[in-house]
């Protein structure tokens, strides 16, 4: 494993095997509204200029197609951290939301029932579980249906 230097006194994880190519450019660290990302920039055959992000390098992501970082630190490219998915199976893998009422992924108050509520979105739906007077009883039901759902790409409470 070695390190690449980014901007604003970052650094990003990659292997020894992809560090002597990537290496040879200037890479900057961006931030995006979850992550910091490092990228650089090409400048294409129209004369506009694009940002690539070395995941996508590392991997040659085809077009339409993302990468997750298993363990969600965008400054971790090493190939064991990084897969090509889907938009859906990458949504899988994020955390929960800042301003959610509960610290768990997919549960939340409900304050007409005065419990915590387990809940997942698949498929563009929302799905309720179950609630429970416990929060951390909720968390289980949604990763139990998580792990059914989602498979290698479910991001787990517990």
């Amino acid at each position: 494993m070695k390190e690449i230097r980014l901007t604003q006194n970052k650094v990003a994880l990659v292997d020894d095997e992809d560090f002597e190519y990537l290496n040879q450019f200037k890479w900057y660290a961006h931030k995006y509204p979850n992550t910091y990302y490092a990228v650089r920039h090409i400048r294409l055959a129209n004369g506009k200029q694009a940002t690539i992000p070395m995941h996508r390098v590392i991997l040659n992501v085809p077009k339409g197609m993302e990468t997750d970082h298993k363990n969600q630190n965008g400054w971790d490219n090493r190939r064991m951290n990084l897969r090509i998915c889907t938009r859906q199976e990458n949504m899988m893998n994020r955390n929960s939301y800042k301003n959610s009422s509960s610290r768990f992924k997919g549960v939340v108050w409900h304050k007409r029932n005065k419990k915590w509520q387990a809940q997942i979105r698949y498929n563009g739906r929302t799905i309720y579980l179950g609630r429970s007077f416990s929060e951390r009883e909720a968390s289980f039901m949604y990763d139990k249906k998580a792990i059914e759902l989602f498979g290698k790409f479910a991001k787990l409470n517990n």
